[in-house]
């Protein structure tokens, strides 16, 4: 190629590029939707918009890193390298049902569960999210159990007595409650929940199994994320690092863990907690994503790919900022 028709290109090029992230920046600064994005290349075939990859324009929205992106696409059957240009009748249909959908949930509050085995540090990521990301309110459980040294009623737990306890149930004002190791009952109070979310605030619920299935019943919408360990080495020693109980209880801990990791397939998202600041950003992302029911085992999150060991099933509601 003579140099003249080189800089010719490599100037196109240039352009081209700087075209796309303008329409890229329109996006991010929120004066243009992602959908009209796409509608308009597919008006227009030799517009701007119509060379821009797929990726691209995901990449664009709030919430959605590289991984997101890879698992959107995944879900809509589209290539990492095509272009809005380029799609294909159903395609197109499935980003857009995908776009709508997201934009429909932008700007007003989402239910997410969060659950896992013992010790896989439910509390920590929960913890996170309540200090850095002050916009999701994490939901404080009602229990009837005495505080612990260093727990606040209002703080950690509501803590009321057994009468209390039944006049919620009796009133409707618990989202779900169960009874833990036969002894204390725990519960979610359903009137900040519900308030939070009308005022377009997302709420966190860091809650057990048990309790999670109860949400999924009430709540169809909620987005419920399975936490789990990087593997089942890591859960016993997070378990027996802490020292919080005896020989026997870590035994049938474990036991109820092997239970809890196996109802994983019953969530919508898995994140694996390597680390906490990691996994509360991802927990956090997923808020911005759109829901649309349980997703298949094995398609979700940090997890996609990753199976810890054995199965759990949450036993106790505990502070365990250490569970």
């Amino acid at each position: 190629m003579p140099e003249v028709d080189r800089v010719a290109a490599s100037r196109t090029a240039v352009a081209a590029r700087k075209a796309r992230a303008a329409v890229k920046e329109t996006v991010r600064s929120g004066h243009r939707s992602a959908l009209d994005v796409a509608e308009s290349a597919w008006r227009l075939a030799d517009g701007t918009e119509a060379r821009m990859r797929v990726a691209e324009l995901l990449g664009t929205l709030r919430g959605l890193g590289p991984a997101r992106v890879a698992d959107v696409l995944e879900r809509l059957q589209i290539a990492p390298v095509k272009r809005l240009g380029g799609l294909g009748k159903l395609q197109r249909t499935r980003l857009r049902t995908w776009l709508r959908a997201r934009e429909s949930v932008v700007g007003r509050g989402r239910l997410m569960v969060l659950a896992g085995p013992t010790a896989v540090g439910k509390g920590s990521v929960a913890g996170y999210i309540r200090d850095n990301y002050p916009e999701v309110l994490l939901s404080i459980s009602v229990t009837t159990r005495a505080p612990r040294p260093g727990e606040h009623d209002g703080v950690h737990y509501y803590f009321v007595g057994d009468a209390e306890f039944d006049a919620m149930i009796a009133r409707g004002d618990l989202l779900e409650w169960a009874v833990v190791h036969n002894a204390s009952r725990y519960g979610t109070p359903r009137p900040p929940v519900e308030a939070a979310l009308a005022s377009g605030r997302s709420v966190l619920l860091e809650i057990d199994l048990r309790g999670a299935r109860t949400v999924r019943e009430s709540s169809p919408d909620a987005v419920l994320v399975f936490l789990q360990p990087p593997s089942w080495e890591e859960l016993v020693r997070r378990l027996v690092g802490r020292g919080t109980e005896s020989t026997e209880e870590q035994a049938r801990r474990l036991e109820t863990a092997r239970i809890e990791l196996a109802a994983q397939d019953e969530f919508d998202e898995l994140v694996v907690n390597d680390d906490v600041r990691r996994a509360a950003q991802e927990v956090v992302d997923l808020l911005a994503v759109p829901g649309g029911g349980a997703r298949p085992a094995g398609r979700a999150g940090s997890a996609r790919k990753r199976d810890p060991a054995p199965s759990a099933h949450q036993a106790e509601r505990e502070r365990d900022t250490h569970g």
